[in-house]
């Protein structure tokens, strides 16, 4: 019954993300946002809804290393996992001057991780700089984002849009409510610690609608809207999720976060932005690359 549970939990989460996306998105173009706005705020902030449910419901239930450990995780699955799958599908090729903005956002958020986690225990004067951080990103994404362009309408009513962003709120936070209680008793049954679940089969999970959005905006052409997806649900998952996370409860730090898993998303978002800005592509090769290497991390951090 745990495992239907879990089943379930993650199947809402995905189908609840595919619709807040679907919503969101529809009412965004209406106010005459660009693709790549979208993405980043819009999109990136939908997608993020799972991990943000997740960590608010795991922190307050005293599960901190699943609060902070589906923050780590989701981004590492989002850079190696989704972009990676996405490559494969079709070479992600952007205009570095483009993104070079955002993506020096992503890195300034990750570099903030260990400032805010160094202590050991993440307080609210932490939760308070970070979702600052997150206000001033989406003030400046929204002032330098530009227009829609002409080839892109709005599809579906304004009421369907509101339906689906609703409705896919209801149905993330039943998701992330029976995926954290299932994923908790699963990772006590067998003695895995919470960070692991935190890091492997929950944050896969809370990532499902980022993977979903990207690989359909890959398939479509809307390659603004795939790598901003990614791009703007890195920032989100930590200014954002982190923040108010902490803001609402205190979280304790484990010592593994510091100590593995945030120099491994340091050098993981140093290489893909040394590679966006030498290349200006992830290609199929490059994708096969990164899906080995998340295959690798997990493996190899499954017992620590």
């Amino acid at each position: 019954m745990t495992y239907l549970i879990l089943v379930f939990g993650l199947t809402a989460l995905f189908l609840g993300g595919d619709m807040l996306v679907k919503g969101a998105s529809g009412l965004a173009l209406r106010f005459g946002l660009s693709p790549m706005v979208i993405g980043l705020t819009v999109v990136g902030f939908g997608t993020s809804a799972p991990e943000l449910l997740v960590s608010l419901e795991a922190a307050l239930g005293g599960q901190s290393g699943i609060a902070i450990g589906n923050v780590l995780g989701s981004n590492i699955a989002n850079t190696l996992l989704i972009l990676g799958l996405a490559a494969v599908l079709a070479p992600i090729v952007v205009n570095f001057r483009t993104v070079r903005r955002d993506l020096g956002w992503m890195v300034a958020a990750t570099l903030v991780l260990p400032l805010v986690l160094w202590s050991g225990d993440m307080g609210r004067i932490e939760g308070l700089v970070l979702v600052a951080g997150l206000v001033v990103f989406l003030v400046a994404s929204l002032q330098n984002g530009g227009h829609i362009p002409d080839d892109i309408t709005p599809t579906g009513s304004l009421w369907r849009s509101l339906v689906l962003t609703l409705g896919g709120l209801v149905a993330l936070m039943v998701g992330a409510h029976y995926l954290v209680q299932s994923a908790t008793i699963i990772a006590r049954d067998f003695g895995v610690s919470e960070a692991m679940i935190g890091l492997s089969i929950v944050a896969i999970g809370t990532s499902l609608p980022e993977l979903a959005t990207t690989i359909t905006a890959v398939i479509r052409g809307q390659r603004d809207i795939a790598i901003g997806n990614v791009i703007g649900s890195n920032i989100f998952n930590i200014l954002g999720i982190l923040g108010l996370t902490a803001l609402v409860t205190p979280i304790p730090v484990a010592a593994r976060f510091m100590a593995i898993d945030i120099p491994f998303l340091f050098g993981l978002t140093a290489v893909t932005v040394g590679l966006l800005w030498l290349t200006g592509r992830l290609g199929r090769i490059t994708g096969i690359i990164m899906l080995l290497a998340y295959a690798a991390y997990l493996f190899l951090t499954a017992n620590l």
